[in-house]
């Protein structure tokens, strides 16, 4: 399944590059997205970085037909290779599980602020469900990304 979401901020994609780097905004968007572990890891390489956030979340909410794959948590591995740009190449798993987006992030000027462009491929490797547990896994990434995109938007304002 084919995944795009966007999202603004009032700031330059330098800027938001930066966020994107700073472990302690990872953090944050962890707690706002109620994780119940996490664990954030920015490593510097020349001339980019990668991004690995392992976070396990309740699994609250999720429809039961697809509870009985995911359990009462879900762990969700999110991996960013960043070069010296404004793009990265972005892995979204579930570990042990048959689900995955493989995609992009891009960073984009707009006037004076950014647009940030998550996109990819969501693939479900399960028979007869797979078509709905990839329908679900867009629904519960939108969800992240707007959440991370409220804290963006405050972290971006001086409110870390």
């Amino acid at each position: 399944m084919k995944y795009s979401h966007q999202m603004t901020y009032d700031a330059s994609p330098t800027e938001v590059r930066a966020m994107l780097a700073d472990p302690a905004f990872r953090e944050k968007v962890c707690a706002a997205m109620r994780a119940t572990r996490h664990e954030v890891t920015v490593e510097e390489s020349s001339p980019g970085m990668t991004v690995l956030v392992d976070q396990t979340q309740p699994a609250d909410g999720i429809p039961s037909f697809a509870k009985k794959f995911v359990g009462d948590e879900i762990q969700i591995v999110q991996r960013e290779v960043w070069g010296a740009g404004t793009s990265s190449s972005l892995l979204v798993e579930i570990p042990g599980k048959p689900g995955a987006l493989n995609g992009s992030i891009d960073l984009a000027a707009d006037g004076a602020g950014t647009v940030e462009t998550v996109s990819g491929d969501i693939k479900v490797k399960i028979p007869l469900i797979g078509g709905k547990l990839e329908g679900l896994i867009g629904d519960l990434l939108t969800s992240a990304l707007k959440a991370e995109q409220r804290v963006g938007r405050a972290w971006l304002a001086g409110n870390r």
